[in-house]
């Protein structure tokens, strides 16, 4: 079967030229690490002026997950 109103690559082209990724745009975080907006910091855990992920707990986690890990490995 042949196409019977194929598109020129110009127009092909017009078309494609919105599908760019845009960047992230960032923003400070109270700690003054940089962050993505609407998401949590990644060193502190907070959003929006509170607590919202306990990094202590997620650090204590992966240590011991990590020493269970090579344990096992020996």
């Amino acid at each position: 079967m042949v196409v019977r109103m194929r598109h020129t690559r110009a127009h092909t082209a017009n078309r494609r030229s919105h599908h760019a990724l845009k960047s992230q745009t960032l923003a400070k975080c109270e700690c003054g690490a940089p962050r993505v907006s609407h998401r949590a910091c990644a060193e502190c855990g907070r959003y929006r002026g509170r607590v919202v992920v306990d990094m202590a707990a997620k650090a204590k986690k992966k240590a011991a997950k990590a020493g269970s890990k090579s344990e096992a490995a020996k």
